[in-house]
């Protein structure tokens, strides 16, 4: 690295400002509409709403005069337009350089026909492009003091070939890479909440398809997102992985790799990452 420099990282601000061009949606949208109406501040215990939380989180990137701001996904509850516009004015306003990946909230109506697979790309082109600049909603890197910033939708739990590819060419530059995802990759020890590449994740434990109402996962991953979970664990040059989706701080070290989930921004919770010169 060629200087010191912050990122900060924001994960499930869970967003959900509407308005009129909500209403016929509002079948898909009641149960994460009132949902987490009582969080509290990380620090001061106090009542949070997510608006707020995502405005601190922003203010300590200025603050920190950050390089970078990470978007881990769940920045809203649905694809309301009325929220992505305004967290994407916000964004545009303090004039840092942001990456953006979905999380599975992002992009789904619960209720609505169609596949996990289906509704991303459905929602990510009808709402989501403000998030993503002319970054490739998939998969993108940024090129900040020498390190690859890689980011990748992992928002159904699955990795899919290209996404495999593009890491692994990411990888092979031999520049340190930090990976960000939205959902964990499974760790030794840890529940299916770190759900992309763990060997249970399937059918038979999924819990949650009916109060979502969406879809079952798969059978089992397929064997392409377990190579990537294998992938990231070994390359020599993989600094850190960064994820939400958990609502619940959480670190692990596999083989050498630190992989940090970050707590609910809806909290306000938001991390500071320092990557000093060498």
């Amino acid at each position: 690295m060629s200087e010191t420099f912050r990122i900060v990282i924001i994960a499930d601000t869970h967003l959900k400002l509407d308005d009129v061009r909500g209403e016929a949606f509002r079948g898909y949208t009641q149960r994460m509409a009132e949902a987490y109406t009582s969080a509290k501040h990380y620090r001061t215990n106090q009542v949070a709403t997510p608006e707020d939380g995502f405005i601190e989180a922003l203010s300590r990137a200025v603050d920190e005069s950050a390089s970078l701001v990470a978007l881990l996904g769940d920045i809203v509850s649905f694809p309301s337009e009325a929220a992505i516009e305004w967290a994407a004015a916000w964004l545009n306003e303090i004039g840092i350089p942001w990456t953006y990946t979905a999380g599975n909230h992002d992009w789904h109506y619960e209720g609505m026909p169609g596949s996990d697979v289906e509704l991303r790309a459905r929602w990510i082109k009808q709402r989501l492009m403000p998030l993503y600049g002319s970054a490739d909603p998939m998969m993108s890197v940024r090129l900040l003091n020498g390190v690859r910033f890689v980011t990748i939708d992992d928002s159904t739990n699955e990795i899919s070939p290209d996404q495999l590819e593009f890491f692994r060419a990411q990888v092979a530059t031999g520049a340190p890479v930090v990976l960000f995802i939205h959902i964990p990759l499974f760790a030794p020890g840890r529940s299916v909440k770190f759900g992309c590449g763990h060997p249970e994740w399937g059918t038979s434990t999924d819990t949650l398809f009916t109060v979502e109402q969406r879809r079952p996962w798969r059978r089992r991953h397929t064997p392409t997102t377990m190579a990537f979970r294998r992938d990231v664990f070994s390359a020599p040059n993989v600094l850190a992985v960064f994820a939400g989706h958990n609502h619940e701080a959480s670190l692990d070290v596999v083989n050498g790799v630190p992989q940090c989930v970050v707590a609910p921004n809806l909290t306000g919770a938001h991390l500071v990452v320092e990557f000093a010169s060498s």
